[in-house]
């Protein structure tokens, strides 16, 4: 492996479902800062960098950052293919990781996982993930490209879904990367069951359960942890039930190539139910 790897967060307060999500208090700090503190516990990582808006209300997120010494680059505030091609860019980047903030207790082994899949074999692929398909339990999402491949992106894709997810891309556009997937080494798919993502109130609920449960007794707890316990508290499972395998996909079906209704589900409000 050679090439200099930059992890990129991307993180903004502009949350339309659970505004200010990432600087919501965790233990004795903040979403977000809970959430670097376990990204950096993975070894292959690189340059760690938060990639937020030049938006005012983002202020804070950029001083967060200065106080934490964590790198931080601003950029533009919907288009995050180009918020994320700057970020790396100005890193020096040749790998480029991205992992998405509502993924706050990330396992830092996941990371290494996947990390480590895409660099023992970076001459053979331009992406890998371990989303296509998912198998983990959701909150665990790791995305690796070459930056000539995230460039490539940036200068070819014109749907506005590639713009807003920043990787669609190279994932849905068949035939023009080289894709690689990792798959949970359980065997196991739990990604549309078990579900650990910061997106609403009641995964807010969730997540504190989680953290102040775990946390004290082991810092580094993993996923293993955390579907254990949730499958010995079916009161703190149900909390986001509503909520399991709802993902950004239900807003772009029939846009997406390689995307079908089974990926994705609907919550009840969308429903009408």
């Amino acid at each position: 492996m050679s090439g200099r790897v930059v992890t990129v967060v991307q993180a903004r307060t502009g949350s339309t479902r659970l505004p200010g999500k990432v600087l919501l208090s965790l233990g004795d700090a903040t979403v977000l800062e809970c959430m670097l503190e376990r990204v950096a516990r993975a070894r292959l990582i690189g340059t760690l960098v938060v990639a937020t808006t030049t938006a005012p209300e983002d202020d804070p997120i950029a001083t967060l950052c200065l106080v934490r010494d964590v790198a931080c680059y601003r950029g533009h505030a919907t288009d995050l293919l180009d918020r994320h091609l700057q970020a790396a860019r100005a890193f020096g980047a040749q790998h480029v990781v991205k992992i998405p903030s509502d993924c706050v207790l990330i396992d830092p082994v996941v990371i290494d996982r996947v990390l480590g899949a895409y660099l023992d074999r970076a001459d053979r692929y331009d992406y890998v993930s371990n989303l296509h398909p998912p198998t983990y339990p959701d909150g665990n999402d790791v995305e690796v490209c070459s930056f000539a491949a995230l460039e490539a992106a940036w200068r070819l894709a014109k749907r506005p879904l590639d713009r807003e997810h920043t990787t669609p891309f190279l994932w849905d556009t068949p035939g023009a990367f080289r894709l690689g997937n990792v798959s949970w080494e359980t065997g196991q798919d739990l990604s549309m069951t078990h579900r650990a993502v910061l997106d609403y109130p009641e995964d807010y609920k969730l997540i504190r359960v989680l953290y102040e449960a775990l946390h004290p007794a082991n810092p580094a707890f993993g996923v293993a942890d955390i579907v254990r316990y949730l499958d010995e508290h079916a009161d703190v499972r149900e909390l986001n039930a509503r909520y399991r395998g709802v993902n950004w996909y239900r807003a772009h079906l029939g846009e997406l190539r390689t995307v079908s209704s089974a990926d994705t589900r609907q919550p009840p409000e969308e429903r009408g139910g």
